[in-house]
């Protein structure tokens, strides 16, 4: 194992850093204090070519201007809250409204913009990076002083794990996710509308049209929201469903995760690179990257829709407004904690 750390920029006064960990097989993450970050991962092909496979940028500034979530640490709340307001207790709560009328992804200044405090911890086979930052209560409208911590550990088996851990000293709504988009094609040499998702999911949430779950949770059989056997992406840009044609030719909805349902896979045929996913948690968003736009570069080149696609492992978003799906309410003092694990591997 071995860790390089080097300057990123500089933010509130505060140096940005990047911490870059990599293994003996050559897979290797580059993550930064800003956000939590993962501006590159490297990873091998079947043919041992090593090549970034996710969407990110060398600049603060790019990440300013132009990151729609690249990489980063979502919270507290990730995904769209409806109104941008909710009931706890005999409280009301109104947050930022950043999308319309409604809250997305943490606010104005969620998680994702934030500067966060970064430790490092080094064992045998294992580094980890751990990140913690304190969001006082009333930040973004949310109720509570919550200690977050987000911890990123490389191994020598190849694994990334991301662990988020909290604890609030009120009552209040925590849901944390990573937004990093993959193109396991490497240095983005195609887009992922080839790539093959396999997902134990027998259900995904509808959403209305403000891209906000409905409440209703589809059976997947018959439709292109069927992954339980592997599918490629392009099935649902091309797919009339009104669901993949409402979240803009593709896919942007929350799949339900059965207890004991298995593992998430993400294969690229080109490369054959894999992404298996793990989690403890209820759903898994897939956003397959409809809406990025073309104004811009990600490391010389031009973005456009599909370049790269999202994994986002958390509670169902607007949960507070539907009882039916697993609470993201967190009690007073109560621990809240989330794990993922992404293995890689080439076939």
């Amino acid at each position: 194992m071995n860790l390089t750390i080097s300057e990123f920029g500089e933010r509130e006064g505060k140096k940005i850093l990047a911490h870059t960990i990599e293994n003996s097989s050559g897979l290797k993450v580059t993550s930064i204090n800003y956000g939590c970050i993962i501006t590159k991962l490297i990873a091998p092909d079947r043919d041992g070519k090593r090549e970034n496979i996710v969407l990110g940028f060398d600049t603060l500034k790019e990440y300013d201007l132009h990151s729609p979530y690249f990489g980063a640490v979502i919270g507290r709340h990730a995904g769209r809250i409806a109104g941008g307001r909710f009931t706890l207790g005999d409280n009301d709560y109104e947050l930022a409204k950043n999308d319309g009328e409604n809250h997305l992804h943490g606010g104005q200044k969620g998680f994702d913009r934030a500067v966060w405090d970064v430790a490092v911890m080094e064992e045998m086979d294992s580094i980890s990076l751990i990140y913690s930052r304190f969001s006082k209560d009333g930040e973004e409208g949310y109720p509570g002083n919550v200690e977050v911590k987000v911890i990123y550990t490389l191994t020598e088996q190849n694994e990334f794990l991301l662990t988020y851990e909290g604890v609030s000293d009120a009552d209040t709504i925590l849901n944390l996710t990573n937004h990093t988009y993959f193109n396991l094609s490497g240095d983005l040499k195609t887009t992922i509308e080839e790539h093959e998702l396999t997902l134990k999911s027998n259900r995904f949430v509808a959403l209305n049209e403000s891209l906000i779950p409905n409440g209703e949770a589809i059976d997947v059989e018959g439709t292109v929201f069927d992954f339980r056997s592997g599918r490629q992406i392009q099935d649902g840009i091309e797919s009339a469903h009104p669901q993949n044609r409402l979240a803009g030719r593709g896919y942007d909805h929350p799949f339900l995760l059965e207890e004991g349902a298995g593992q998430i896979l993400l294969t690229e045929q080109g490369s054959g690179r894999t992404l298996r996913i793990e989690t403890n948690q209820p759903s898994v968003v897939l956003y397959t990257g409809n809406q990025l736009e073309e104004d811009f570069e990600i490391r010389g080149k031009t973005s456009q829709p599909y370049l790269g696609m999202c994994l986002e492992t958390q509670g169902v978003p607007d949960a507070i407004h539907h009882p039916q799906f697993q609470t993201t309410v967190i009690e007073k003092g109560k621990p809240y904690k989330a794990v993922t694990k992404w293995s890689f591997g080439a076939v």
